[in-house]
């Protein structure tokens, strides 16, 4: 067990679930979307709904996805900080349905249009789980290097990447395959033990039947430094 484990997480905020852990699933909503948020769209469930204003997850949430990590000082300020920098949200309560108490579904839209839904949970000591992406059913932490590919459920897609990972001597730590509907849109959640350079990424956007692909390096997108410089 590490030692993080036991103390729990550096961060601004009275509870590691509900602050922290509600800071990194903001900010992982950011890097999943891969471009600067304009709108927004949260919805509170279970314990997040009932006693997260107190505890701060509402701003918590925004700061993450402004690009705040949870040391942040300014996690206090996020509405207001969001309100300078022209990304406007809205936060409501939603019954998820066999989600884990401290979930959140957060829908945001960026500046070039492009958009991402994401259902995610705070499972204790400022620790995250994705449990959908834009309606797929996943399960990722986002504590390691981690490669998402969208595709059409069809067959060489799987083979093809895991092969490029092979070939650039990228060991793969977990892999899970996701799908809507049989020959439709599927999901890889490829978790590693390596770092992707950025080159072979967009090799593998470049491939016929990819949709998209999003690489993040233990919460930094594209495997560069963490959001939190975006503020500055």
């Amino acid at each position: 067990m590490a030692l993080f484990d036991i103390i729990g997480p550096v961060m601004v905020g009275p509870s590691s679930s509900h602050t922290a852990g509600a800071v990194r699933l903001g900010l992982m909503s950011r890097i999943l979307l891969k471009e600067e948020p304009v709108n927004g769209e949260i919805m509170l469930h279970g314990s997040f709904a009932t006693t997260g204003k107190g505890h701060g997850t509402d701003r918590a949430l925004v700061a993450g996805i402004l690009g705040m990590e949870p040391e942040d000082m300014r996690i206090p300020d996020s509405f207001q900080i969001a309100e300078e920098r022209g990304f406007f949200f809205t936060i409501d309560t939603a019954n998820l349905k066999d989600c884990h108490p401290n979930s959140v579904l957060i829908h945001l839209k960026g500046k070039s249009g492009r958009e991402v839904s994401v259902l995610g949970s705070s499972v204790g000591g400022g620790s995250i789980r994705v449990n959908k992406l834009d309606g797929v059913d996943v399960d990722f932490s986002g504590q390691n290097p981690t490669l998402i590919v969208h595709n059409e459920d069809k067959p060489g897609h799987v083979a093809t990447i895991t092969f490029m990972l092979s070939s650039n001597g990228i060991n793969i730590g977990t892999m899970n395959v996701y799908r809507d509907r049989k020959g439709e849109n599927a999901v890889m959640v490829v978790e590693l033990d390596q770092s992707v350079p950025q080159e072979l990424v967009h090799q593998m956007e470049t491939i016929d039947g990819i949709h998209k692909v999003i690489y993040f390096d233990g919460m930094k997108e594209d495997g560069g430094s963490s959001h939190g410089s975006d503020l500055s």
